[in-house]
């Protein structure tokens, strides 16, 4: 197995429990809180996606998924193009309301182009630097396996929340 392999492989993992997450519910459902300060389903997916495509666009070298195919217009949310939910307050976790359909859609275009990324890329690929602002200064290879250890934490707490919602 090759480290592309390896990567999509993961990324597909990611992929499968966002859909197993959302399925079926609805709109207030996704929008569910354990309590005022929690985040919703429909927030942890729409934030594990939005830094999938933030930094996967990034690393690549391409526009974001987001903006470049008017998701940003499409969800119609309250916020700043750019945002990617990290740092949010309360209420603007409370802002982001979407269907099942709009949360799985934006998650496989930024699947669909993480992958024809990851592709690309080689073992040689992996050692180059990505970020300079952290020290150790971040390389391809780490950048990668933090989003997705990210995003699997998040799409797991949205599973969890899921299981609480259909109780």
């Amino acid at each position: 197995m090759t480290s592309a392999q390896l990567l999509t492989d993961a990324f597909g993992r990611v992929r499968e429990t966002v859909h197993e997450a959302v399925d079926g519910l609805t709109p207030e459902q996704l929008a569910f809180r354990l309590d005022e300060d929690a985040n919703s389903i429909a927030w942890l997916v729409w934030h594990l996606t939005r830094v999938q495509d933030d930094h996967i666009a990034d690393v690549a070298g391409l526009p974001q998924v987001w903006t470049e195919s008017s998701w940003y217009d499409r969800f119609a949310l309250p916020l700043e193009p750019l945002d990617t939910g990290y740092g949010h307050s309360t209420d603007q976790v409370a802002r982001v309301q979407a269907t099942q359909e709009l949360l799985t859609g934006y998650h496989d275009d930024v699947h669909a182009q993480t992958v024809r990324y990851v592709n690309t890329l080689t073992d040689d690929d992996l050692p180059r630097i990505v970020d300079r602002a952290w020290d150790p200064p971040v390389t391809l290879g780490t950048r990668l396996i933090s989003v997705i250890s990210d995003d699997l934490q998040h799409a797991g707490q949205a599973a969890i929340i899921r299981g609480v919602v259909l109780r």
